[in-house]
């Protein structure tokens, strides 16, 4: 008889050697494994498939970037949903012209996805453990690219 705090249609946690904690194999069918990476891609999918249909190029479809707005500075993300547009319709040059590190992290995602999805198909985890200089390499291009997207001689990456 389980414990009155306990659920009997969940299954026990057992401690691994590690420390980390894992469930029993009941909970680690492939069908549950796949769940996430392919509710991501559908919802990834359906907001692709929107911007695809409902142009951003014609206005009053979209809010405008605050930034742009209150500023008249363009952010990294300005251009993204007309990059989405002409990726999704299959014209990569306006993608790039829109907005190159959206278009270079629509690729990302996808080689991510495929790697997550292989995995989850394996029963391993998705593990991407990546050292701080990573994050702070991702975080100066993203600075560079904004700044230089505002200066006249980086008027070929605003969109």
């Amino acid at each position: 008889m389980p414990a009155p705090h306990e659920n009997p249609a969940t299954p026990p946690l057992r401690a691994r050697g590690n420390g980390t904690l894992a469930t029993s194999a009941r909970t680690g069918s492939k069908a549950r494994r796949l769940a996430t990476p392919i509710g991501i891609l559908a919802a990834v999918s359906g907001a692709f498939a929107y911007v695809g249909t409902v142009d951003p190029n014609e206005p009053g479809h979209y809010p405008v970037c605050p930034l742009l707005q209150l500023t008249g500075v363009l952010c990294p993300g300005c251009g993204g949903l007309r990059s989405a547009h002409a990726f999704i319709t299959g014209d990569l040059g306006t993608a790039l012209q829109a907005n190159a590190v959206a278009t270079v992290g629509y690729f990302l995602f996808a080689a991510v996805w495929v790697l997550w999805l292989v995995r989850a198909w394996r029963g391993q985890p998705l593990r991407i453990a990546l050292a701080p200089v990573w994050w702070w390499g991702v975080g100066a291009v993203l600075l560079v690219f904004a700044v230089v997207r505002n200066l006249p001689f980086g008027s070929a990456l605003a969109p």
